[in-house]
C-alpha cells in the first residue's frame, strides 16, 4: 500500500478536475487541478455496504471461520470500492451467532485492515417471521421471538460491535426489544416480516429506523392493500435499503421507493459468499442447494422463485440504476456511500469534502459501466 499527499480526479458530482490533499488520513484541502479532464479518472467517496454475508467463496455464516478469513474478505472488498462495511450474520443457532460475531470482533482486534473497514456487525435474524416467504432462505429451525438477554450475550461476545439488527415486528416481544436496542445505540431494521400496519407503526414508535432490503423477504403474492411493503414505504421515519442487482426488485418498484424515500433510500449488496464466483450449482450452509445463473441471479434450487441473496456488489447496483434511467450516477453513488454512512453516523458521511476521512475511489466510465481504478482508505492506495 502507498500513501499519497495528493490525489487527483474529476469530482463525481461536478465533473470538475480537482486535487485532494491528504493529511493524517483525511481530506485536508481540495483545489482545482491543472490537469485536463480527459486525463483524469472520476473521484468519489468510498462505498459503505450495510449488508455483506460473504464474498468470493468466504462466508460469515459457515462455521467455523477464523480471523484471517475476515481480513481476507475485507481486502477483497477493496476491489469493489468498499471502504466500510457491516459483516452480516444471519439466522442460526444462538451459539453459532455468538461464535460468528466473536470471531469478527477478534479479527478487528488482530488485523488492522478489518478494524479500519468494519464499521460494525449486522445481525439479520433470528428474530424474524417463521412463515414461508417472509422468512426467505433463513432456516426455520432457528427462528425465534426477540429476546433481549440473548442479544445482550451476543453483543458482549461481539465486544459491542453489533450496530444493526434486523427484526420482524410481528412478535409480541418486538416493541420492548426494539426499544432496548435503540436505547443501546443499535440501529433496528424491519425485515423478513409479515407484520401488520399497526405492528410496523408500533416498531417505529419503539425506535426502528430502517427497512432491510425493502421489497424482498416477502410473500410471493400479497394483498393489493394493506400490506407490509406499502406500510414501510409510507413510514417517513424509516430509511430503506434496496438491492438493485436487477433480480431482487423490478425497476418500477425502485422508482416508487426512490420517490417515496428521497434521500432516505440506500443501496445494499446483500452479497453472499457466491458473489465473485462463477455460475453453477452450489451447496451452501444456509440455503442448501442454490443456483447461480450465467446472468448473475442466485436462487434456491428447489424453489427458483425464492432468491438466496445477491451475487452482485454495490458497483453493479450503481450501474443498474444508471443504465435503467432511475437516477443519475452521482445520486446512485451517494445511495451507496454518503447516505448509509450518514445513517450510521460514520465520519465517512462527509463524503468528498474537506475534513472527511480520505476514503476514496477512482473509477472510469465506459458507457453504463464503472471500471474501478483505485480504492483509498485514509489516503492509502489499497490495490
Amino acid at each position: 500500500m502507498s500513501r499519497y499527499d495528493w490525489i487527483e480526479g474529476r469530482h463525481y458530482r461536478t465533473g470538475e478536475p480537482i486535487a485532494v490533499k491528504i493529511e493524517d488520513g483525511g481530506v485536508a484541502q481540495i483545489r482545482v487541478s491543472e490537469r485536463r479532464e480527459a486525463e483524469l479518472a472520476w473521484l468519489a467517496p468510498g462505498l459503505t455496504d450495510l449488508q455483506i454475508n460473504g464474498f468470493r467463496g468466504r462466508d460469515f455464516n459457515t462455521l467455523p471461520f477464523d480471523e484471517a478469513m475476515v481480513r481476507d474478505v475485507t481486502r477483497d472488498l477493496w476491489s469493489e470500492g468498499v471502504t466500510s462495511y457491516y459483516p452480516t450474520v444471519i439466522t442460526n443457532a444462538p451459539e453459532a451467532i455468538r461464535e460468528a460475531v466473536a470471531t469478527i470482533a477478534r479479527a478487528c482486534r488482530r488485523h488492522a485492515e478489518a478494524d479500519r473497514c468494519i464499521a460494525g456487525i449486522h445481525v439479520e435474524g433470528p428474530f424474524i417471521s417463521p412463515e414461508d416467504g417472509p422468512r426467505g432462505a433463513h432456516d426455520q429451525t432457528f427462528v425465534r421471538p426477540p429476546e433481549w438477554e440473548l442479544f445482550r450475550r451476543w453483543q458482549e461476545a461481539a465486544e459491542g460491535r453489533i450496530k444493526i439488527i434486523t427484526v420482524s415486528p410481528e412478535w409480541p416481544e418486538a416493541p420492548g426489544f426494539i426499544e432496548k436496542c435503540a436505547a443501546s445505540g443499535v440501529a433496528v431494521s424491519i425485515g423478513h416480516t409479515k407484520a401488520s400496519a399497526e405492528q410496523i407503526r408500533e416498531a417505529v414508535r419503539a425506535g426502528a429506523r430502517m427497512s432491510t432490503h425493502l421489497g424482498n423477504g416477502a410473500h410471493p403474492v400479497l394483498p393489493r392493500h394493506p400490506n407490509y411493503i406499502w406500510d414501510q414505504l409510507a413510514a417517513d421515519a424509516l430509511s430503506a435499503c434496496l438491492i438493485a442487482d436487477g433480480f431482487h426488485l423490478p425497476p418500477a418498484f425502485i422508482q416508487v421507493a426512490l420517490r417515496a424515500k428521497g434521500d432516505k433510500a440506500m443501496l445494499v449488496s446483500d452479497a453472499v459468499s457466491l458473489s465473485g464466483m462463477p455460475p453453477g450449482s452450489y451447496e451452501t450452509n444456509i440455503g442448501g442447494k442454490v443456483v447461480k445463473s450465467p446472468e448473475g441471479k442466485l436462487y434456491l434450487a428447489e424453489q427458483p422463485a425464492i432468491l438466496a441473496g445477491s451475487a452482485q456488489m454495490l458497483l453493479w447496483g450503481i450501474e443498474r440504476l444508471v443504465a435503467g434511467g432511475l437516477c443519475s450516477l452521482p445520486d446512485a453513488w451517494d445511495m451507496a456511500s454518503i447516505r448509509p454512512a450518514s445513517f450510521m453516523g460514520l465520519p465517512q458521511a462527509g463524503g468528498l469534502a474537506e475534513g472527511a476521512p480520505a476514503d476514496l475511489v477512482l473509477f472510469r466510465r465506459d458507457g453504463d459501466r464503472v471500471q474501478l481504478v483505485q480504492t483509498y482508505k485514509n489516503g492509502e492506495a489499497l490495490l
